[in-house]
């Protein structure tokens, strides 16, 4: 993976515990998902660090994601699994 991509990528996990806040808040803020808040709550991490994924890959790289950067984009998502559910106390 290009290095400058990782480097954005763990900035944004990192983005991810500063703001956990607005994540509890939204996961709150709709109640019937009360009973399933920490599988929610780990999907808008997902969602965001999938988004960002994409979004820097169009910006630093000037083109979308190869398959192969994609598969580099999950393994970096499974080796910081623990440590994004942790900021969030979600584990």
């Amino acid at each position: 993976m290009d290095k400058l991509l990782e480097v954005k990528l763990n900035q944004k996990i990192n983005e991810v515990a500063d703001k956990s806040d607005e994540i509890f808040k939204i996961v709150k803020s709709l109640d019937e998902l009360k009973d399933h808040s920490d599988s929610f709550g780990y999907g808008i991490v997902i969602g965001r660090l999938y988004n960002s994924f994409y979004y820097q890959c169009r910006r630093i790289l000037k083109r979308n994601p190869t398959n192969d950067e994609f598969d580099e984009f999950l393994d970096m998502l499974n080796k910081k699994q623990k440590e994004i559910l942790d900021s969030l106390k979600l584990s």
